[in-house]
């Protein structure tokens, strides 16, 4: 086995219509093991080529890359506490019992909120009752946050694992309310530049309408055709929850290319290992460990691990391994034992939301990467 089976086995997704296209870096230690582009940026209106500078939406992979990062430094710096209970910066977040939710839950998915609420309805609205451009405006998005800060949980605390993006909408708001900035801009300055990311960022609407900023369509991997906006989005975040708020959110809303992805991956590698100082040590450990509030949890904190059974990551990783993926088609898979990481960014969901094709295609590439590797099963 190696890497021809790999991309052959991208080559059949294509042709099968899987996904369009996609790029990949597989990172093993210190040294890229393969990258690649394979298949479509776009197949409609017309077809073009995938390029590894295909800059995609990465979707919920905005929670382990941009947000679980930025609460890793602002717990390195003391400016927040993993069992600080959200009441200590949201005041009215207390009612119907949610008094003792903790960041520690959040990013464990333990909190017992609901995994999702169409908001973005709720703006429209209010939009359409007069209040003119609130859409994706400040406003939105501090709507959303009082709407969640009112929320009954679904479940009591640390009793039941829920996927939920509200959790990270609510971290989110955290990193903004504490470091006083903007959560892209806190991500821009505390990772993206230092790290020397160039196309890794949040595309910020309010820039987008003031300044007539308008993303440049060619560098960008479509997703679908947005039931809400009537339009094909390409440079515009696809989550319309993540868009009601203006295009940044803790949720979803980052924006990067593949190489960028594995820059984040290696760095994290290597604080793991002891050799950067990015992150200390002792927190990404703390981070990369399963937490163990809910008993069978695969949740770390702001990462997921393997399943036992029926995981993307196929059969090779350990469960020790830690990952995530994203709605739109992207994923990323690391073995920090190994300094194993798996980059893997699609837009199956071009041009339709409804192909679950990659499903069935993300355990069995995974197993093929892991075998061109020479990881036994």
């Amino acid at each position: 086995m190696g890497w021809h089976e790999v991309e052959a086995a991208f080559a059949e997704a294509v042709e099968k219509g899987a996904i369009p296209g996609a790029t990949l870096v597989v990172r093993s230690g210190a040294d890229i093991a393969y990258e690649g582009a394979f298949g479509f940026r776009s197949i409609v209106p017309e077809r073009s080529p995938m390029r590894l500078e295909t800059v995609f939406d990465l979707s919920s992979l905005t929670k382990p890359l941009a947000t679980t990062v930025a609460v890793m430094m602002l717990t390195r710096d003391a400016k927040m506490r993993l069992d600080d209970r959200l009441t200590r910066f949201f005041h009215n977040f207390g009612v119907h019992g949610k008094g003792h939710v903790t960041f520690r839950h959040l990013l464990a998915h333990s909190s017992g909120l609901a995994a999702w609420r169409p908001f973005y309805q709720q703006i429209a609205e209010v939009e359409r009752g007069g209040k003119v451009n609130f859409m994706a405006s400040r406003g939105a998005k501090e709507f959303v946050y009082e709407e969640i800060h009112r929320e009954k949980p679904e479940a009591p605390t640390a009793t039941k694992t829920i996927y939920s993006d509200l959790n990270f909408m609510l971290l989110g708001e955290a990193v903004e309310q504490v470091s006083g900035v903007g959560l892209n801009r806190f991500c821009r300055d505390k990772i993206f530049r230092p790290l020397e990311l160039r196309a890794t960022d949040f595309i910020d609407i309010s820039l987008v309408r003031t300044r007539r900023l308008e993303p440049v369509p060619e560098m960008f991997a479509p997703t679908a055709v947005c039931p809400l906006r009537k339009r094909l989005l390409v440079g515009e975040v696809d989550d319309e929850n993540a868009y009601a708020m203006g295009g940044v959110s803790g949720h979803a809303g980052l924006f990067a290319p593949v190489r960028e992805v594995d820059r984040i991956a290696a760095e994290l590698l290597a604080c793991y290992a002891g050799r950067s100082d990015f992150i200390p040590q002792k927190i990404v450990h703390q981070f990369w460990s399963r937490d163990g509030a809910v008993r069978g949890s695969t949740w770390a904190l702001g990462w997921d691990s393997p399943s036992a059974e029926y995981s993307s990551s196929g059969h090779r990783f350990s469960p020790a391994a830690v990952g995530h993926l994203g709605f739109t088609g992207t994923s990323i898979w690391i073995e920090p034992s190994r300094g194993i990481a798996i980059s893997l960014l699609t837009n199956r969901v071009h041009p339709r939301r409804d192909n679950q094709a990659i499903r069935d295609f993300r355990p069995k590439i995974h197993d093929l990467i892991m075998e061109a590797l020479g990881v036994a099963a």
